[in-house]
């Protein structure tokens, strides 16, 4: 309890400093207020967006495009990363090749996705698919890859057979792995969210973002980048707290 209430205390503390900072900054003319809004003036255009409907309607809208194509994404890296850790056959055929991919950024697969599926969800669900899977998988690969041979001989002397081995050592060694690539996927989610909404769509914080920055409405775009991070900081916490109750032999 008490490393809880210390941990939100710093963060209390934190978050107080970089607002008196950002107030003092562009409040007293160091900057000016149409690139620099001041907290009042973003607050401002929160009220405004949450009153016309916007900010809620955004919100569920990328929430949902970041929740689909985490899903999908991590679904296929956990499964494709166990497989090209342990088979020799899906290794040789796949790894090469995901390498090659690891470099391209989700930007420049924008044109590409809205050719292939138009410019509905298709694209959005392409894009944020295509970067979680590569963290996820790149995280479940190397924790699968290094699990200690001491397990596996000890498991194959116990009698265990290749799917107890598999699912009862492989799995729980690389688990702490797996909820790292997890963990990175979700904050990239958020951050391939961005770019593609940020072409072919109407809706969304990437298109708002987008939308003000058309008409230089920086406190409208503070808005947006703000939900993000709280968006990113509160889908982290949780993950921690999922990973210490499911992987709970690492923190022992």
């Amino acid at each position: 309890m008490e490393t809880h209430l210390k941990k939100y205390g710093q963060l209390a503390v934190s978050l107080s400093g970089v607002i008196a900072v950002w107030w003092i900054v562009s409040g007293f003319g160091l900057v000016n207020q149409n690139l620099f809004p001041t907290p009042p003036q973003v607050l401002a255009a929160a009220v405004e967006l949450y009153r016309d409907g916007v900010l809620i309607s955004d919100l569920q809208i990328s929430l949902k495009r970041a929740a689909i194509g985490f899903t999908i994404g991590s679904t296929l890296g956990v499964l494709i990363g166990l497989l090209t850790a342990r088979v020799f056959a899906f290794s040789v055929a796949l790894e090469p090749f995901l390498t090659l991919l690891r470099p391209i950024p989700a930007i420049a697969l924008v044109p590409i996705a809205i050719v292939w599926f138009g410019i509905g969800e298709g694209s959005k669900y392409f894009v944020i698919s295509y970067t979680v899977f590569l963290a996820v998988w790149l995280n479940t690969h190397a924790g699968a890859s290094s699990v200690a041979g001491t397990y596996i001989r000890a498991a194959r002397s116990l009698g265990a057979n290749r799917f107890r081995e598999f699912f009862e050592v492989v799995v729980p060694a690389a688990a702490p792995h797996i909820v790292v690539g997890l963990r990175l996927g979700a904050a990239l989610a958020f951050l391939s969210l961005v770019a593609a909404e940020l072409s072919g769509a109407s809706s969304g914080i990437g298109f708002r973002l987008q939308d003000a920055r058309q008409f230089i409405q920086t406190d409208r775009m503070f808005v947006g980048l703000i939900e993000l991070g709280i968006l990113g900081a509160l889908l982290d916490s949780v993950f921690v707290l999922i990973s210490r109750r499911l992987v709970h032999w690492e923190s022992a």
